[in-house]
């Protein structure tokens, strides 16, 4: 299959220079389309989509310098090189060519042998960038469908064991139906697992969710308390998390429940990060802070989680955020991190990790005061 041919657009008002130019390109193989003045230029830029644009600087009614800042203003053609063709040789005028947006300059009279070089290097050019946009689509295809993959395998088998320990303890109900003791222990049991399933239905549920959730205005301390409170319940925490809030009473315009989540995500991540077979003290802080600026809806909170853990492993720092791409020995587990970024992103915040000075990690959630507008 043969490439198709680059395509441009020469304009100027002289008809001669542009038949000139117009031989010489087709001669290479190139596509040319004629123009005879700036607007029809303009016009031709919409229906024909150019590859590059040879362009006269001194035209009648628009000149070339308009055509130029018409083209960088509408972001759907700003991309087009553009090469003046001009009678000026001055150094002001090559600059003022270059401030709004050409690429390159071309004096009359025209050196054909020039004029063609200089378009099949911007030509080259074209064609790079947009062999890299290409390179980047599909990269991020495979990214997106690695990620679907790993969260699909890692599904199923959460799912699998789970539905393992459900139908246990369905048949340890049926052999001690006669044991209300035993029916409703295990009856308790087997709540507990079904609660799991929920709980990784809830996670995907808010993986899925596009657009901004609704906010009201709350007490932050009360959603620190209660965060707290929920994380120290969910995995027996034997100390609690120490509290560093200066800040003091603040109102913040959140969604309640989907920051106490990411909170406590966070949380269980540097609770974890100290291993399993980990005995002593588990010693996490929560450090609170104000991000100030001038405008409102720039003003963020800064919920700062210190562990003292074993950090981020080398092998998975590029991949934290990804679901089901680590051990329970570090960060990153299981999809506690996606969800937890993908939450606060979707109230205009983020959720970013760094190496603690001394050992550990720093999560850092950063969420806005007042709700930001779209």
């Amino acid at each position: 299959m043969s490439p198709t041919p680059a395509r441009i657009l020469v304009v100027d008002d002289q008809p001669v220079n542009v038949q000139l130019l117009k031989r010489s390109l087709e001669r290479e193989g190139i596509v040319v389309i004629p123009a005879h003045g700036g607007q029809e230029a303009l016009d031709l830029v919409e229906r024909e989509r150019p590859d590059l644009i040879l362009l006269d600087v001194m035209m009648p009614e628009m000149d070339g310098i308009e055509v130029c800042q018409r083209l960088q203003q509408d972001g759907r053609h700003k991309n087009i090189p553009v090469i003046f063709i001009t009678a000026r040789s001055s150094k002001e005028g090559r600059l003022a060519g270059l401030g709004v947006g050409a690429v390159d300059y071309i004096t009359k009279p025209i050196d054909l042998d020039e004029t063609l070089a200089r378009v099949q290097t911007q030509l080259r050019v074209v064609q790079v960038n947009r062999d890299m946009l290409d390179l980047q689509r599909r990269l991020e295809e495979a990214r997106r469908a690695a990620s679907i993959g790993a969260i699909t395998q890692g599904i199923a088998h959460n799912l699998n064991n789970l539905l393992g320990v459900v139908l246990g303890y369905l048949d340890l109900i049926k052999a001690n139906a006669h044991r209300p003791d035993s029916v409703r222990a295990n009856a308790e049991n087997l709540e507990t697992a079904v609660q799991r399933i929920v709980g990784i239905i809830r996670q995907l549920t808010s993986l899925v969710v596009k657009s901004r959730l609704p906010t009201t205005p709350c007490a932050l301390d009360e959603v620190l308390h209660n965060a707290l409170r929920r994380f120290a319940a969910e995995h027996s925490a034997t100390e609690p998390v120490e509290l560093d809030n200066p800040v003091g009473p603040l109102a913040v315009h959140t969604h309640v429940e989907m920051l106490e989540d990411a909170l406590c995500k966070v949380l269980a991540n540097a609770y974890e990060s100290y291993g399993e077979n980990h005995t002593g003290p588990r010693p996490i802080t929560l450090r609170v802070s104000l991000r100030d600026d001038p405008l409102p809806e720039a003003r963020m909170i800064l919920l700062r989680v210190e562990d003292r853990g074993r950090g981020i492993d080398p092998p998975i720092r590029d991949h934290m955020f990804e679901p089901f791409i680590s051990s329970k020995n570090t960060v990153g587990v299981g999809m506690g991190l996606t969800v937890a970024r993908h939450s606060l992103r979707n109230m205009g915040g983020e959720l970013t990790l760094e190496d603690r000075p001394g050992g550990g990690v720093i999560a850092t959630l950063t969420h806005p005061i007042e709700r930001r507008r779209r």
